[in-house]
């Protein structure tokens, strides 16, 4: 009975400290990284009863607009091993509901450490909302010459201002090919975990609202806590596996610049 309690606490914590963002299977491993060895069926049952299991999303609203007669740029991504952060740049646009209006999120993601290294929250798709994620990881980063910055066709990142600034700190555009999103996969992955763990979990009153819980699950939760975690998990899959690690996207990670 005791050790039954004890399973039960344990699963709460995790649930809990991750804020009902874990399903049942990342629940059964972050227990297992701390030394308990449980079922995840059990571990299902326990949080289905608790009421514990991690929100479901709901359906991605496509929001790029790509028809355009600005100048679209080669995919250079597509060819690129990465060894370091401060290599590729890949960024993205996505929607977000509130209660009388929908808002929206513009991100870049360093393509190495996947850590968010831009963002930036408004009311309209207009170019001033990517070139304020833009010039925000530019002050966060001082990135050197060189970054490949990759992104989707779509106009914002196209838009002369977007490029100039590109241009002016030495950064060189990408862009993806049309209808392959693969080639965007790392910000289409963080967009997902986002709406998944934070967006769908919560209701917001207004702008500042959101604003607060973005901050705070970007730059305290996901940029820290989580990224340690996915990065905890491939150290472990190299050592099971050490003739992969050459071969691995992440390659060996080390700490990743503020």
């Amino acid at each position: 009975m005791e050790e039954a309690m004890e399973v039960r606490s344990a699963i709460q914590q995790v649930a809990l400290e991750h804020r009902r963002r874990y399903g049942y299977r990342r629940v059964s491993a972050e227990l297992r990284r701390r030394g308990m060895l449980v079922n995840h069926k059990r571990v299902a049952r326990i949080m289905r009863e608790d009421n514990l299991l991690a929100v479901q999303p709901k359906q991605f609203v496509v929001t790029t607009d790509s028809n355009h007669d600005l100048e679209v740029y080669l995919n250079l991504a597509s060819r690129m091993k990465l060894s370091g952060i401060n290599q590729l740049w890949v960024a993205d646009i996505t929607y977000i509901r509130l209660r009388a209006e929908f808002v929206y999120l513009a991100v870049i993601l360093d393509a190495f450490s996947r850590k968010v290294v831009g963002w930036a929250l408004g009311r309209t798709l207009a170019s001033r909302l990517a070139i304020a994620a833009l010039e925000q990881a530019i002050r966060k980063r001082q990135p050197p010459l060189g970054v490949v910055h990759h992104s989707d066709r779509r106009v914002q990142y196209a838009s002369d201002e977007y490029v100039a600034l590109l241009e002016k700190h030495g950064m060189i555009p990408s862009m993806s090919r049309p209808a392959n999103p693969y080639d965007n996969a790392s910000c289409e992955s963080f967009i997902k975990t986002l709406k998944r763990e934070e967006i769908y979990a919560n209701e917001y009153d207004d702008l500042e609202h959101l604003l607060a819980n973005l901050e705070q699950f970007i730059e305290q939760y996901y940029n820290r806590q989580r990224l340690q975690l996915l990065q905890g998990c491939w150290r472990r899959e190299l050592k099971r596996r050490p003739l992969l690690q050459t071969s691995s996207p992440l390659g060996t990670v080390h700490e990743m610049a503020p």
